[in-house]
């Protein structure tokens, strides 16, 4: 309960009327008898809710309140209260009001020095607001009595009013910074429906609860709404009780201590023994103010014992020091407090990344649970996607949003299993491993830790790191992690792991499961061009020295570097040219040739040079045999060209481009399909007979696998062979079967937004990677159409132009050929 605005007069008891207005029964039938106007001004408060009966101070200090109690005092006084919703709103809507309130007497006005009026306002009836009518120059509300209900008497009523009256006595008792005479007055108080009026006004609840009381129409519900409350307040008091005579008993014991130590303190004095002692005493001190987990003081107790007894002298005096240094260090019980506030956590994720709406919802997810469910474990997430697409430094991001402190190591190259569980102290220069250092460095048990590089973790004889890691990521293991050094377990259930990589290929089975998994795909051109506005063009604005007065840069010529000048999935390259444009506008702003320099798509090359890539799908697929199709990697995706040609020789097939075992396969699967189903696309049986094809995947340095680029092989086979030519604005993935089936494949976010980067205007795709579309928002998509297949048919049917650029019955005919290439 809260009486801050509960004060006496007098400290006679007979003064109880000038302390606090109680009323009597007949007082309150005659107020709750009587009628309200149908329209009322309406006094918005901002923390405050207004009871029937109890008599409150108001401070009035914006402009529309201080005209509503000016026309009021000067009529009948009579005003309507009501609470806003939001306690921040200077200037609230009809919306921010809350439609049940309290019809109020003005009681006393007095003007304050700095223009503000304060109030003394009474609560007469609860009334509910039907219609807000005007809101200049104040609201004013069409308004009705809101109707409360007695349905307690007799008996039934004494008992309930007589337990609340105790309850409330009790929370007084327990309460040092309530007066005693507040008991007193509860006690005076006849009326039920006032006392409980009275102490909901007085509850040290939030203004939500409160508020919930006032719109309970019945009276018992009403009486045991109030009676939750107070009982939950005692029994805080009692715990707090309980902790302050405990805290009195533990002090108690430490003066006992002291003493005794003060006493071996003197007798070592005189000694001469205190040398080395002076080192175990600051110890000592620095362990009184941890609190420590019970193993852990235990274990350091130990130590401490073990280090009186070990003179400085000795090999391993400096070996006990460092071990116990490094407990001491260690945040056992220091906790960052979270904010769990999920509206400025998602305007910290916004401001610093754009885009990457699966990992900030799922941080949101997260808070929010943790909201509701104070002692969950946290969850160990993997982000997963090419470089550049801002994995890193969402870390940093997540830490500030959710106010905790941020460590990142990276495991890139990472052999030696004791960098994760660290050394044993029998070895020379032993350390604890990489988890223990950092949340020393962090100094608090709950930070947001980033593994960087997760699967670029190699193994060699000194062991698997990613063995060590698994006891790490495992929320059901970590609250006991056992570092090798500290010899100790370590609680790291509430640390927030977030691990990165660009491929899970090479990440172990076990780890990955204990994971979750969040894929990043890269970025689109619009995406880029907001990153580059928001972030980027302001950064290297920043490290260049260059103001955004003096520099100014089109977003058409941003979509052109974007467009000319990188062929990524990240803004990693974008940043650096970017950057290179801005030093070309320092040089001219430094050398005085102009004050302010405004780029755009005609001025890209005089800083950046020709372009470097160009959309060149359209020229390369001129000839029949040649086909694109879209492939996924670790930096994203891609386009790939498959280019077939012909040659006289006996049937025999040759592939170049370092082609993997899979794709391999995908050229012999499209190959028998094709021979076995000549006819069917109008193939001359001589081309398999008489004529040798050779399939080349052009980059031939980089290897190339997986089956995605079957149904390419299959469109650039049968345009050599039908000499019909593939038509140039489409691309295609998917695998291929014997039956003439296409399969779904992965990757197909990378891939359409490759196919866009591209150029290309219609990709096809397996008809069972439709749900994939589907979580690709429809502006990325934009202009680029896509056609979902199931048989390989629809391939051949669909992708291949319908005129014959030669015979292929001519062409192939070995009879009438003259030549032996095609």
């Amino acid at each position: 309960m809260n009486f801050k605005d509960f004060k006496f007069i007098s400290d006679d008891l007979d003064d109880f009327e000038q302390a606090i207005p109680l009323l009597s029964e007949e007082e309150e039938k005659k107020i709750d008898e009587s009628k309200i106007p149908d329209e009322l001004p309406i006094l918005p408060l901002k923390n405050t809710v207004l009871f029937p009966g109890v008599v409150i101070p108001i401070t009035v200090g914006r402009d529309k309140s201080l005209a509503l109690v000016k026309d009021a005092y000067e009529t009948d006084k009579i005003i309507g209260i009501v609470t806003q919703k939001d306690a921040n709103s200077e200037n609230p809507k009809p919306e921010d009001l809350y439609k049940i309130g309290t019809v109020a007497q003005i009681l006393k006005l007095i003007k304050m020095p700095d223009g503000s009026k304060s109030i003394v306002i009474q609560g007469k009836n609860v009334m509910q607001i039907n219609e807000i009518t005007t809101e200049n120059p104040y609201f004013k509300a069409k308004v009705e009595k809101f109707k409360n209900v007695m349905d307690l008497d007799g008996v039934e009523l004494d008992a309930a009013i007589r337990s609340i009256k105790e309850t409330a006595a009790k929370i007084i008792n327990l309460s040092p910074n309530i007066p005693s005479e507040a008991a007193i007055a509860i006690n005076n108080i006849n009326s039920p429906t006032f006392l409980l009026n009275f102490i909901a006004s007085n509850l040290n609840n939030s203004i939500e609860d409160k508020q919930s009381v006032l719109e309970i129409p019945q009276f018992s519900k009403r009486l045991e709404k109030i009676q939750q409350f107070l009982t939950k307040e005692l029994q805080v008091l009692n715990l707090s009780e309980e902790i302050r005579s405990k805290v009195k008993t533990d002090i108690d014991q430490q003066q006992r201590d002291f003493y005794l130590r003060q006493q071996m303190k003197a007798i070592q004095e005189a000694l001469g023994e205190d040398g080395d002692q002076q080192e175990v005493q600051k110890l000592r001190a620095r362990a009184k103010d941890k609190e420590l987990p019970a193993h852990v003081s235990d274990a350091l107790e130990k130590q401490l014992n073990r280090l009186e007894r070990t003179p400085s002298s000795a090999p391993n005096y400096g070996i006990i020091i460092n071990h116990v240094e490094w407990i001491l260090d260690l945040p056992w019980s220091e906790f960052s407090k979270d904010k769990l506030d999920l509206k400025r956590a998602r305007k910290i994720l916004d401001e610093d990344h754009y885009g990457l709406e699966k990992v900030k919802k799922r941080i949101i997810e997260y808070l929010a649970v943790l909201k509701l469910k104070k002692d969950m474990k946290a969850p160990i997430l993997c982000l997963v996607g090419p470089p550049g697409v801002g994995k890193t430094s969402l870390g940093k991001s997540i830490a500030r949003s959710i106010n905790r402190e941020f460590v990142r190591f990276s495991l890139g190259g990472l052999h030696d299993e004791a960098e994760i569980r660290g050394h044993r102290r029998t070895y020379i220069g032993a350390l604890p491993g990489r988890i223990i250092q950092n949340m020393k460095k962090a100094g608090k048990g709950n930070p947001v830790m980033m593994l960087d590089e997760i699967d670029k973790v190699g193994a060699d004889y000194r062991g698997d790191p990613t063995s060590a890691l698994l006891e790490v990521l495992d929320p059901e293991q970590n609250n006991t992690f056992y570092d090798n050094y500290l010899e100790l377990e370590y609680d790291l259930s509430k640390v927030l792991f977030i691990a990165t990589a660009n491929s899970l290929e090479t990440i172990p089975g076990p780890l990955r499961d204990r994971m979750e998994i969040i894929q990043l795909s890269g970025y689109t051109l619009q995406e880029k061009l907001q990153i580059a506005k928001k972030y980027l063009v302001t950064r290297q604005l920043e490290e260049n020295g260059v103001t955004k007065q003096q520099f100014k840069i089109t977003d058409k010529a941003v979509e052109a570097v974007i467009d000319g000048y990188t062929r990524e999935s990240g803004v990693r390259s974008l940043t650096r040219e970017i950057g290179s444009v801005v030093r070309g506008a320092a040089i001219k702003i430094a050398s005085e040739e102009a004050e302010e320099i405004a780029v755009g798509v005609k001025d890209i090359e005089e800083y950046l040079g020709k372009e470097k890539f160009f959309k060149d799908v359209a020229e390369r697929t001129v000839v029949p045999g040649v086909a694109t199709g879209l492939a996924w990697t670790p930096v994203g995706g891609d386009i790939l060209f498959i280019e077939a040609s012909m040659s006289r020789g006996n049937g025999n097939l040759k592939l170049t481009g370092q082609l993997g075992d899979v794709m391999k396969e995908s050229v012999h699967l499209a190959y028998s399909y094709l021979k076995s189903n000549a006819e069917e696309y109008k193939i001359p049986t001589d081309v398999f007979k008489h004529w040798d094809l050779h399939i080349h995947v052009p980059v031939g340095a980089i290897p190339k696998d997986g089956p995605s680029a079957g149904v390419t092989m299959l469109a650039a086979m049968t345009s050599i062979f039908t000499q019909r030519k593939v038509k140039s604005t489409i691309a295609m993935t998917g695998e291929i079967t014997l039956r003439g089936l296409v399969l779904p494949v992965g990757g197909i976010k990378e891939k359409v937004l490759a196919a866009k980067r591209a150029g290309i205007k219609k990709v096809f795709l397996p008809k069972k990677n439709e749900a994939d579309i589907y979580e690709i928002e429809k502006d990325i998509l934009g202009d680029l159409e896509v056609e979902f297949v199931e048989r390989m048919q629809q391939i051949v049917e669909k992708t291949l132009d319908k005129e014959v650029v030669k015979d292929p019955f001519k062409l192939f005919k070995i009879e009438d050929t003259k030549t032996n290439q095609a």
